[in-house]
């Protein structure tokens, strides 16, 4: 099997990366990423030298680029390359239409050229927007993206839709709730509060922080994806989801006692504009059609999590320097001047 992986370098490709080289052998995989802020080739340097993994530099937004890597034929591409974190896209929307939709839109084009290439687009639980407590989104859910991210990916989902109506592209969707686990740039929560903790700096809570999050342990999320590679029916939409939504400051304060620091260094901060009160997913179609469950619970993800970072100081340390000092800057330090509304 010959795969096509876009955005293998960031958290949940390389996990997926990994995950695949490790599951099968009659594999050749293709690892196409930009390098962004978020994409770090060390988080893959255990596989760096397998001879079943290339990684080939690239922007999914450059229609040249990709029509060459597409060139190399493929059975099928899983899509992960995306700008993911909201708060950036509240500053600045341009880059998520550019990669997210655009660059969806790309990977599109070259791929109706080869009618038998499967297509997994990665997507997200935000496409649904906020849901009320007690009620989980199932895949027939009407799509009410609240963020710029959100509102670019769910464009995209629509862009792989019209792509499999009109043009027959054996399309799958998948949209996860919030993973966690190894490798996370430690912009998104969990990792942030890790990062901090451990250096007994302030961690930032927004708002009330009672934010409600359905999380999933990155390997978990990465079966799924694997299931949906061999199993799934073209036009299939799953639900990737845990079923256990809980509120950031019950995370917060997990991590802190894991670490064995004090609550005193949470640190409430202006929310973020628009902020999703709660996301909950109703997964039961894909336990049901492919036989996928969680097999990670929460407290043993966290806990090996935690450790992760704990034990690769040296990791953490090169993902927070240049580009993200700046970022940690207007986003905490300076949060009231970057959201100013």
């Amino acid at each position: 099997m010959k795969v096509l992986v876009t955005g293998g370098a960031g958290f949940i490709g390389s996990n997926f990366v990994r995950y695949l080289l490790k599951s099968r052998r009659d594999l050749e995989l293709f690892n196409f990423d930009k390098l962004t802020y978020a994409g770090n080739p060390e988080s893959l340097a255990d596989v760096a030298q397998d001879p079943r993994y290339h990684f080939v530099r690239g922007d999914i937004a450059d229609q040249q680029a990709v029509d060459q890597i597409f060139e190399r034929g493929f059975n099928a591409i899983v899509h992960f390359a995306a700008e993911t974190h909201v708060d950036r896209s509240i500053e600045d929307a341009s880059p998520f239409l550019k990669t997210n939709i655009l660059g969806t839109h790309g990977l599109l084009e070259a791929a109706r050229r080869f009618p038998a290439m499967r297509f997994i687009h990665i997507s997200t639980d935000e496409v649904y927007g906020s849901v009320p407590a007690g009620v989980s989104f199932t895949e027939e859910a009407t799509l009410n993206p609240r963020s710029p991210y959100a509102a670019s990916k769910a464009s995209a989902e629509h862009l792989v839709t019209a792509y499999a109506n009109t043009y027959g592209v054996p399309v799958v969707i998948l949209r996860c709730t919030n993973n966690f686990g190894p490798f996370q740039f430690p912009e998104k929560l969990i990792p942030l509060m890790i990062a901090n903790a451990r250096e007994d700096k302030a961690v930032p809570i927004y708002g009330d922080g009672l934010q409600e999050r359905d999380w999933l342990f990155v390997e978990d999320h990465c079966r799924a994806i694997t299931l949906a590679l061999d199993k799934a029916k073209p036009g299939s939409v799953y639900n990737v989801s845990s079923g256990v939504p809980q509120p950031n400051l019950k995370i917060v304060r997990t991590i802190l006692q894991h670490l064995g620091k004090p609550e005193s260094l949470m640190q409430y901060v202006q929310d973020r504009p628009g902020h999703d009160r709660r996301y909950a997913l109703d997964s039961s179609k894909i336990r049901r059609e492919l036989g996928w469950a969680p097999m990670v619970r929460f407290e043993e993800g966290l806990h090996r999590t935690t450790e992760w970072y704990q034990a690769n100081a040296m990791w953490l340390d090169h993902t927070r320097s240049g580009e993200y000092r700046k970022y940690y800057d207007r986003h905490y330090t300076r949060r009231s001047e970057t959201f100013r509304i």
